[in-house]
């Protein structure tokens, strides 16, 4: 992989993107400290702007993996339209991480529920596109699954801290690392790991739990409310995660 030589306009197009998320950053940093205040805005600011650099990080280290599954020494030169609209789901993202470091306000109490389910729309956009253009590569599937990972995790975060879903609604967002550390744990130990076959029940709850998560981070719905709905929301995901980890270490 190391050998695959990335073409200049690659390059360039990460620069693109860099300069573009960095003058939006400049533009919604002062519109943050306008709305917020100098202190809650400079903390959301800052937490924001931090995850989204990590994230052009994240996207320039895996540049040569803007290739096709199995063909790493016929990488695309160009990002593409599809990778641009999965970075934008990752600015969504970033800038949902903010809201974890500032207090709910009536001016602002739709956007975390706007940039978490904006995200999660073009979840279903960028990988149409790529299909359409037949363009889809590993650097689309790294950063698609990075960033459902982190829109997650960060959306149960702002939703317990803002008071919209109880503590132990983190367990959801645990539960992955928990059964990858479990597999990791068995492959060290020399045990048999069996592949993860799909699973159509899988992506249902997937998409119940952002439909979910989205509704509770909106206030459309009271708190107490969406607190009585979440076990019901919570189990079912749970349980799929101890049914996988039956399945790929083969009691089931």
């Amino acid at each position: 992989m190391s050998d695959v030589e990335i073409d200049p306009r690659l390059y360039r197009d990460w620069w693109t993107v860099a300069a573009g998320l960095l003058v939006v950053a400049g533009v919604v940093v002062l519109r943050a400290t306008d709305e917020f205040g100098v202190t809650r805005g400079v903390r959301w600011s800052v937490v924001a702007v931090a995850v989204g650099l990590a994230e052009l990080g994240y996207l320039r280290r895996h540049l040569r993996r803007n290739h096709p599954e199995g063909t790493p020494a016929n990488p695309y030169s160009r990002l593409g339209i599809a990778n641009a609209v999965t970075v934008v789901r990752g600015v969504c993202f970033a800038a949902l991480t903010g809201f974890a470091v500032v207090r709910p306000d009536p001016a602002i109490v739709w956007v975390p529920a706007a940039c978490y389910g904006v995200g999660v729309t073009l979840d279903l956009v960028d990988g149409a596109i790529a299909r359409a253009f037949d363009q889809t590569t590993v650097l689309g599937a790294k950063l698609d699954m990075a960033f459902d990972t982190l829109g997650f995790l960060v959306a149960i975060v702002v939703a317990v801290a803002w008071g919209r879903l109880p503590v132990w609604y983190l367990s959801l967002a645990l539960a992955r690392y928990v059964f990858k550390f479990a597999v990791a744990v068995r492959e060290r130990r020399g045990l048999p790991v069996r592949e993860l076959p799909p699973s159509r029940l899988r992506r249902y709850l997937a998409a119940v739990q952002m439909v979910f998560i989205t509704v509770a981070l909106a206030p459309l719905l009271s708190a107490t409310a969406v607190h009585a709905v979440a076990p019901v929301v919570l189990l079912p995901s749970l349980a799929f995660f101890v049914r996988d980890y039956l399945v790929v270490t083969g009691r089931v």
